[in-house]
């Protein structure tokens, strides 16, 4: 029995090891370039980002898509599929107008939310997201009351063509590029995987752009950043961990702890922190307030986040392009 049980151990240990290492191959061999010349870059830049018109006056309860498009909280709705990916558990359901909603629940999905606000507010699309936090479910013929959490619509106007590397794209290299990991960072995401990458066509074109870039599954932040298991929405961890720990021969260097370290060693400068953290500045209290209300969290703990947000926003905009 000792022998089975030492054999089984073994096994579980040869599988981790084979699974992390292959985990590991694609950040060694995938060259961080872009695809496309600047010139080119330059012209596709609507598809990632565009300059907000003014950002004091974006809504960040409702979001880029207005309230228009937001779940009924009031309403039943049907269960269509369970989640099968992800770390989160979730389910798709089908509202009585026979829209289809992807629920991400679980301690992701108001960091989602809020996260994806900030992001519309400083000129990066994405979908529609809203925070339900609890709804009628039917199933089987029964209803129940079933939590809610991250509500994303299926809308025809918006076709997913799948992911988009963030090694090799139009866009490395340039300033919305290297602002949006910048952003991520602020929020310590531990989630910078091209699975949670989507590119969508869409019609009609809005934005600006017929076809967006957009980072999508970001609800693993404001906490820690870890390669396994980070703890996010966590006020203790996210106010105590560190921001940026130096500059050095030009490059920022960041307190990051998690997966596509090669995205960020020697390739950020000061002048990038710079050019998204200016841009962040521009929210107001009220709107940050609004970004996680939208989220579902209690405001103590919002405020808590805020406080720590804009630190590191202040951080980024006297960050000095000389060594520290």
């Amino acid at each position: 029995m000792d022998r089975d049980k030492r054999q089984t151990r073994l096994k579980k240990a040869i599988l981790i090891t084979f699974v992390l290492a292959a985990a590991n191959i694609p950040f060694i061999l995938v060259s961080i370039r872009p695809t496309v010349t600047p010139a080119v870059a330059e012209q596709q830049m609507p598809e990632l980002w565009r300059e907000p018109a003014n950002i004091a006056t974006a809504d960040l309860f409702n979001g880029p898509w207005g309230a228009g498009h937001a779940p009924d909280p009031n309403a039943t709705y049907s269960f269509v599929k369970p989640k099968l990916h992800g770390n989160s558990p979730g389910l798709t359901v089908r509202d009585p107008k026979g829209l289809e909603w992807s629920v991400k629940q679980g301690g992701e999905g108001p960091t989602e939310v809020t996260l994806s606000r900030v992001l519309s507010a400083i000129g990066y699309h994405q979908p529609p997201v809203y925070f339900v936090p609890a709804f009628a479910l039917e199933r089987d013929g029964s209803i129940e009351r079933t939590p809610g959490g991250r509500f994303r619509s299926k809308l025809e106007s918006l076709r997913e063509m799948g992911d988009w590397s963030w090694q090799q794209n139009p866009f490395v290299g340039t300033k919305p590029y290297q602002g949006l990991l910048v952003v991520l960072l602020m929020f310590n995401s531990s989630d910078l995987k091209d699975s949670n990458n989507t590119v969508y066509e869409v019609k009609p074109p809005r934005e600006g752009a017929a076809r967006w870039y957009v980072v999508r599954d970001i609800g693993s932040a404001l906490g820690e950043t870890a390669k396994l298991d980070a703890k996010e929405g966590d006020p203790d961890l996210f106010e105590r961990l560190p921001f940026i720990n130096a500059v050095h021969n030009g490059f920022v260097e960041f307190s990051y702890h998690g997966w596509h370290q090669e995205l960020l060693t020697k390739r950020i400068t000061p002048d990038d922190v710079r050019w998204v953290s200016e841009r962040l500045a521009k929210v107001s209290d009220a709107q940050w307030r609004d970004a996680f209300r939208a989220g579902g969290f209690n405001p103590p703990i919002a405020d808590r986040f805020i406080r720590r947000l804009k630190a590191k926003i202040d951080e980024g905009r006297r960050l000095a392009d000389n060594d520290q």
